[in-house]
């Protein structure tokens, strides 16, 4: 027999949590090796899942029942079958728990269960079985999270873009666009006939190699 108990916590409230765990196929997205096939009409479905004990990949086949609690967030999962030979057969029971974490808008996702196994690979199953639900559980915890996280907010995405708008003018030309805009400015409280003589020395400067 194997024992599972495991607790996992999720940085999101625990409706959205009880949402994706609530989902079968949420659920088995976030398995690695698990396919969820078709349902029944008394509300349990066919589902498979591959899994690697040491050098030997065994793949199960089972029927699997569940059954939910809205109110209590609380579910029980049963499941029935056997490995794609037929020699190893198993029966599993578990119920989880999603209650909130302890800040808020967090959650703490808790697992009890059993897996009875028989057959001939009921001894290596059960040998490794420790180390793989480590594992498995590991990798369901970081695909939760991922599926629970809230999508990107539109404000974040528009920060994300590169700024197209024009860049004003810097460096050289800057500053001739300044000057120009000084020397205009002292030009205006001039008379006619100075700021004339002072286009015409500027004139003669550049025109001759500014000869005077």
């Amino acid at each position: 027999m194997i024992s599972i108990t495991e607790e996992i916590a999720a940085p999101s409230p625990p409706q959205r949590v009880w949402e994706v765990i609530s989902n079968p196929s949420d659920v088995v997205s976030c398995i690695g090796g698990a396919e969820l096939g078709p349902s029944h009409d008394d509300g349990s479905f066919d589902g498979t899942l591959a899994i690697r004990f040491g050098g030997i990949r065994v793949k199960f086949a089972a029927r699997v029942a569940l059954d939910l609690d809205e109110s209590l967030r609380e579910g029980r999962l049963s499941a029935r079958g056997k490995d794609g030979q037929g020699a190893t057969r198993f029966s599993a029971h578990a119920t989880f728990r999603v209650v909130p974490g302890e800040e808020p808008g967090t959650s703490r996702v808790s697992c009890d269960g059993e897996i009875q196994l028989n057959g001939k690979l009921a001894k290596l199953i059960e040998s490794g079985a420790g180390m793989v639900v480590s594992r498995m559980t590991q990798e369901f915890t970081d695909e939760l999270v991922k599926l629970c996280a809230p999508p990107a907010e539109p404000h974040a995405a528009e920060a994300a873009r590169p700024d197209t708008a024009p860049s004003r003018p810097t460096g050289l030309l800057a500053r001739l666009r300044a000057w120009w805009a000084r020397r205009g400015s002292r030009r205006q409280g001039q008379s006619p006939q100075a700021a004339h003589r002072s286009v015409n020395k500027s004139g003669e400067a550049f025109g001759q190699g500014g000869r005077r």
